[in-house]
């Protein structure tokens, strides 16, 4: 089997691996680094469960062979809560019952926490438009959409504080 080396980071961890040609991204994830909590649903990039931060912006893991990634960083849902302390979006899907059955939960906040990054402030129309690519059976999306505006404003609450 040819395979090919490939050199990246995740989660704040460095990897060196050998891997075949067509090895999907979240088959590296899950079966090479035993990061489970990428999800993988569809298989074909329509319902966001597997979506992960490469390079620091979204992108769906089914739709990526991991030899495309050699040189980049990701950040899976395990890199997301800082220790044992959950990150603010974590916290805020408990508050607002963002979650039912929790298997779209870690696309979902991998798409939010990236879609935070570049925009500080959003309204629930471009929170809805944001979004649109990740699916969800259990909630019906406002507590997902409650989630994201007590994240931002909680920010915008320690931005003044900070000032």
């Amino acid at each position: 089997m040819i395979t090919h080396p490939i050199a990246v980071e995740v989660n704040g961890v460095e990897y060196q691996r050998s891997v075949p040609p067509r090895l999907l991204l979240s088959d590296f994830l899950r079966h090479e680094l035993r990061l489970t909590g990428t999800h993988v649903g569809c298989e074909h990039g329509v319902c966001g469960a597997c979506t992960i931060q490469l390079d620091g912006s979204p992108v769906r893991s089914c739709l990526v062979f991991a030899v495309q990634t050699d040189g980049s960083t990701m950040r899976t849902i395990e890199g997301m809560a800082d220790g044992p302390e959950l990150h603010p979006l974590q916290t805020a899907f408990s508050a607002t019952h963002a979650l039912q059955c929790g298997f779209c939960t870690p696309g979902l906040l991998m798409t939010i926490d990236a879609m935070l990054e570049a925009f500080s402030e959003m309204t629930e129309a471009e929170i809805r438009e944001a979004l649109s690519g990740n699916l969800c059976r259990c909630t019906g999306y406002q507590g997902i959409i409650d989630a994201v505006l007590a994240t931002i404003q909680s920010h915008a609450d320690q931005r003044s504080r900070d000032l």
